[in-house]
Parts: C-alpha cells; structure tokens; sequence
C-alpha cells in the first residue's frame, strides 16, 4: 500500500515537472504554422537578427494614406513632369537640314543671274548634329544646334550673315530626330524606338506603337522608367484612367510585362499558399475571402496581420517613427482587428499589393488547448511507463 502510494506520487511529481518544463519554455514547444501573435507585437522582437520592422495598428488615417498612394500611379511618381507637352530640341545625333535665303540677288548665296533660279534661297546639305553639338553653315562656320529650338539656330545663323548677306533669313528643319526618343520593350510584337514630335506622344500612344500583346489586360504591367525613377501601372487601370496617360519626355522607356500578381496567406485562415489577384487590384477584404476567411475554430479576429516592404516616405505621412530605421524601404506589418465591425470597413479599403502576406494568428484558447494536450500526453507517458516496470518487476 505504501509503495503504491508513493508510486502514485512519482508519477504525478514527473507529470508536473514536464508541465512546468513546457511552461518555462514558452510556447516553443507547441506546434504553429507561424509567429505567435505576442511575438509579432512584442517591442522585444520588432529588431529580430538586425531585421527591424514596424508594427503599425489599421487606423482611418493609415487606411487613407494608403489609399491615395495606390491611386495615384504614373502621374503621383511623375508629378513634377507634369508639363502638357515635351519641349523638343535639338539633340546630338539629330539630322538637321539649313536654307538661308537673301532678299535679292547677287548677294553671298544668290549669284547675279539668279533670274533663271527657282528662287531666291539656298539649301546646305543636311548634317548631323556632332557629337559636341554643332552644325557647319558656309560663312557663319561652327553654329551650336544641340539643346537649341530649330527657332533659336535660325537666328544665331542670321546675326552671324546679317553684315555679308543681302538682308538673310534661315530656315533650319530636323530631317531626322534620333535623341529627343522614346524605347517601348518588353513583351510586344515589335519592340521600337521611336522620336517625339511637337503634338506630344502618351504612354499608350508608345504602347500601341509596339504592337500586341497576349496577355490579360489585369495581368499586363507597364513600367515608365524616366531617368532614376520609374513607376508602374496595370494596363486597364492606365486605360481606365486617363491622368495616368501622361505625356512622355525624350529618353523615356517604356516596359509591357506580364506577371500575375499573388499574395501568401498563412496561419488560422480557411485556406493557406499563393493566391492570384485575378483582377486589376483587390482590397484586403477580398483577399482574406479568397483565402476562404478565418477558421472559427482557431483565428484570433484581433490578430491579422499584413506583412509588406513600404516606402519610408508612406510611413511618415502616417505619422509612424522611423527615426531609427536608415533604410528608404522599411518592413511593416500592419494589424487589423477583426472582431470590431470597423476592422472590416476598414479592410475593404485597403488596397493589396503584389507579394503581400495575409498572417492570422491562433486565438489563446487554441495555444491552451495544445499546451494542455501536451501535459496529458507526458502525463500517460509516464504512467505507461510505470505500469510496465510494474509488470517487469510484479509490483502491484
């Protein structure tokens, strides 16, 4: 009777033992398909292996300045350019014809006999700007055509005859224009590099000039790179939306692709793994739905989570300090709560990007639930294990 009873009380002893053990480990020992809810949230955690990354709650003013930035495509990128129609000079390169005329003949280009000419002008033979920038003109010698209106040539020709011809006037006209050009390349038929005119070219105006693509139009990107910065767009957003068919400036290239746009959902949602946007763009409500939702079962509504890289910028018109954080783009993970009714309203605004990940963390109940099972499965361990020394050893 008395071995039985201290039997008893070793087993209960180790089973407490494995409990606490698990306890002081925290919940690392519990199974998850990812962070633990007060993991993402912990200040402790927010500078992971030199990974620092801010945590910022789904609020109205955050919900707005993401919405204005998914809404201004080209033209928020390119709003300093925002000029009607390029100004097109002259480049090096360029092939530039010159007619000077005279008043009457017998001057510096119009012999005396000109009565048996078609006119009263000459015609140099067209040249191409060198690459410092000059034209050769008889009598006026080198004149500097690069960066110059044909306008401005003109009159720098004639202040340079004004005094060895008759009364001159010049005519300077761009045969062919190869540096104010634009490129279109990418996934088109026939890739181009064509040059502006005076009338001003658009995005789509390059784009129809390159010939079809096969792709659907929600999943054809174009890309306007203009010097170091670039910005890009959905096809049938740019068509959609006229503002962001913007004038384009010479040395521009434009890039069609192609790529479905997808996010990863993880944790307590109804489905896990990639998902494709399948229209132009989604909010985060419909891609929550198309992960089949949180399991009611598992999902804690007050921990979703976004996870995405956002520009330093974005984060500051929210009023988030990123004083600490050099980098321009930032990890960011935003937390929505769903068990308010304003979680959702707010959802329904937030605009998904490409790449994003969709993370529902498990509810307490569900982490209690594994920690306990845990503690059983020690605990029947333990007395398995006491049963059979007791038959080894025929101990009742």
């Amino acid at each position: 009777m008395h071995f039985a009873l201290n039997n008893l009380l070793g087993r209960f002893r180790i089973a407490t033992c494995v409990a606490v053990s698990v306890a002081l480990s925290g919940c690392n020992l519990l199974p998850a398909s990812g962070p633990y809810s007060v993991e993402v949230t912990s200040q402790a955690t927010q500078d992971t292996d030199g990974v620092g990354y801010k945590l910022v709650p789904m609020t109205a003013q955050v919900v707005h300045v993401l919405t204005q930035l998914d809404c201004e495509g080209l033209i928020g990128t390119f709003r300093n350019d925002r000029r009607p129609i390029p100004d097109i000079k002259i480049g090096v390169g360029d092939i530039v014809g010159v007619s000077i005329f005279e008043a009457s003949s017998g001057g510096l280009f119009i012999p005396a006999e000109a009565a048996s000419r078609a006119g009263n002008f000459v015609d140099i033979p067209t040249q191409t700007v060198d690459s410092n920038g000059f034209i050769s003109v008889p009598y006026a010698g080198q004149v500097r055509a690069a960066g110059m209106r044909p306008a401005q040539v003109e009159q720098e020709i004639v202040e340079r005859l004004r005094n060895r011809a008759i009364e001159p006037q010049a005519v300077v006209s761009v045969k062919s224009q190869r540096s104010n050009s634009v490129t279109v390349i990418g996934e088109v038929t026939a890739p181009i590099k064509f040059p502006l005119t005076s009338a001003g070219e658009r995005v789509l105006d390059a784009v129809s000039r390159a010939g079809q693509t096969t792709s659907k139009g929600y999943d054809l990107l174009v890309t306007l790179q203009r010097g170091n910065r670039e910005a890009t767009i959905s096809f049938n957003r740019l068509v959609r939306e006229p503002a962001n068919n913007i004038y384009l400036q010479p040395d521009d290239t434009v890039y069609v692709f192609s790529r479905p746009r997808t996010f990863l959902a993880f944790g307590a949602s109804g489905r896990q793994g990639q998902f494709n946007f399948g229209d132009d763009s989604i909010s985060l409500s419909e891609a929550v739905a198309k992960a089949e939702g949180l399991v009611d079962q598992q999902a804690d509504p007050q921990s979703a989570f976004l996870f995405r890289v956002e520009n330093r910028t974005t984060l500051e018109r929210m009023g988030v300090d990123v004083s600490a954080l050099p980098e321009r783009r930032i990890p960011t993970i935003y937390q929505i709560n769903f068990r308010e009714p304003t979680g959702f309203l707010l959802a329904t605004k937030v605009p998904m990007r490409d790449k994003d990940i969709i993370y529902i963390g498990n509810a307490g109940s569900v982490e209690m639930t594994k920690f306990l099972n845990l503690v059983l499965l020690g605990a029947l361990t333990v007395e398995s294990m006491t049963n059979a020394n007791a038959n080894i050893y025929g101990v009742n």
